[in-house]
């Protein structure tokens, strides 16, 4: 049996009103429909809050975690507060799949392509017209993947 992929798509500005319940809820569902294998683009915001969500899920389930790092060290721009939380939930992934050696203007573009081509599904927390997740949505789109909304 083929084993089904989720990416992982969110804005890096969470808003205050942002709904945790509901994405739990998304995620619950996705593993419960079948989803065994979900792609994280690793970057502030969604992604890590997504992220650490599925690790309390993996505690539980039989789900693989795919760490899509747009280039060899990220996180080095990253707060130290978010560098710690960075390194602790890339030790549950079970695979890294580092996109570009060295940072360049296209790295995020070619992650997001990559996580979108490599699933069958993508959850998204979008709430702009414009930018890397919106640009990550319409690309879904194109090639006619299942979108979760959230």
């Amino acid at each position: 049996m083929e084993v089904k992929r989720c990416a992982l798509t969110g804005h890096r500005e969470i808003e205050k009103n942002f709904d945790f319940n509901r994405l739990h809820d998304a995620l619950e569902d996705l593993i419960e429909s079948g989803v065994e294998e979900f792609y994280c683009g690793m970057a502030r915001g969604f992604d890590l809050i997504a992220l650490r969500m599925l690790v309390e899920f993996k505690q539980q389930k039989k789900i693989r975690l795919i760490a899509c790092i747009p280039f060899d060290g990220q996180e080095r721009v990253f707060e130290e507060r978010d560098q710690k939380e960075y390194q602790t939930l890339l030790t549950w992934c079970d695979e890294r799949k580092i996109i570009c050696e060295h940072y360049n203007s296209g790295c995020f573009l070619k992650r997001n392509r990559y996580m979108v081509e490599n699933s069958d599904v993508v959850l998204a927390y979008l709430r702009k017209k414009g930018g890397g997740t919106f640009y990550t949505v319409e690309y879904a789109r194109k090639l006619k993947k299942e979108l979760y909304l959230i």
